[in-house]
């Protein structure tokens, strides 16, 4: 199975279709009530919803999902009987597979009870329609690139007797999401050195977020969050409680990071910890606001997610 640990939970929804060609007098059996075997369509949705609750069962790399909804109905053509299913998760990987399989099941359950009084049925066209809650509902578009700085802050990496992993390790991740990262920058923990470097960064260059790692602890040099606060115009709190809470599932240290995120003129600001896997799971977690946030303090206000349409 592919390891989804590190994903974060949401909603994900998925639309699939089967369709099953039949003779017209199956139809107007189906609509009287004279299968012999009875009503095909209720026996044909309960069949569908055990098979999407029952997906990982049948198929093996499938992940075990909490399903929060599985909705089936049908629609009856001249010589045709459509399925269409939707399924519903809040969870870390998508639901398409349990889609197919409910509109699959459905449409096979149809065939076994018609079977008697239709020899010449077909189940055609299974597909999926439409899913959301992937990567790309939340890769945002914009008419240029998003421009970024890192700005790794620890005095021994500064002094040179440490080897920076988080500045690097976050400024991939950036580069992996389309953003051009224009300088990745150290200082120690220093209150005026950084602030001077965070007003640069905002004033001059205008860039349209900056993410700090390190120095957003309980030691006694961790001043980051104190020089990121007397910058900043407003604070963005979701930011950074999302990524605490990202992070409290996977070891209980994060609740003790003080980082912050604001804003200051159109440049956001983002603490993150300044350990590699701290620093990785933080903007992870926070990644598809922080893009959606640039839209809106660019005034493109907010964006419904949409459904991707899988034939468009």
């Amino acid at each position: 199975m592919i390891d989804v640990s590190g994903k974060s939970s949401t909603l994900r929804t998925a639309r699939a279709r089967a369709r099953l060609t039949v003779a017209r007098e199956t139809i107007s059996a189906i609509r009287e009530g004279r299968v012999p075997k009875g009503d095909p369509l209720m026996v044909a949705r309960v069949a569908g919803t055990q098979a999407a609750k029952n997906t990982q069962l049948l198929i093996p790399y499938c992940h075990s999902l909490p399903l929060d909804y599985v909705g089936i109905d049908f629609a009856l053509g001249e010589d045709s009987v459509e399925v269409c299913t939707e399924v519903k998760a809040v969870w870390k990987t998508g639901v398409e597979m349990e889609a197919m399989t409910a509109a699959t099941v459905a449409a096979l359950t149809l065939y076994d009870m018609l079977k008697m009084i239709d020899a010449a049925m077909e189940i055609r066209d299974v597909r999926l329609e439409a899913k959301t809650g992937g990567k790309s509902d939340f890769r945002h578009r914009f008419d240029r690139g998003l421009r970024a700085a890192v700005l790794v802050l620890s005095d021994s990496v500064a002094s040179g007797s440490k080897k920076d992993t988080a500045g690097e390790a976050v400024s991939q991740m950036l580069t992996d999401t389309g953003v051009i990262v224009d300088e990745i920058a150290v200082l120690p923990d220093d209150k005026p050195l950084i602030i001077s470097w965070l007003r640069r960064a905002s004033d001059e260059d205008h860039l349209d977020f900056v993410i700090t790692t390190g120095g957003t602890g309980l030691g006694p040099r961790d001043v980051t969050p104190e020089a990121t606060r007397s910058i900043l115009d407003r604070e963005i709190p979701g930011l950074a409680e999302i990524a605490r809470y990202y992070g409290s599932a996977r070891t209980p240290h994060s609740v003790l990071s003080r980082a912050l995120a604001g804003q200051r003129g159109t440049t956001i600001i983002v603490n993150l910890p300044g350990s590699e896997r701290g620093a990785t799971e933080s903007l992870h977690a926070m990644l598809p606001a922080l893009l959606h946030a640039c839209q809106m303090v660019n005034g493109a206000g907010h964006l419904e997610t949409f459904s991707r349409s899988i034939t468009s």
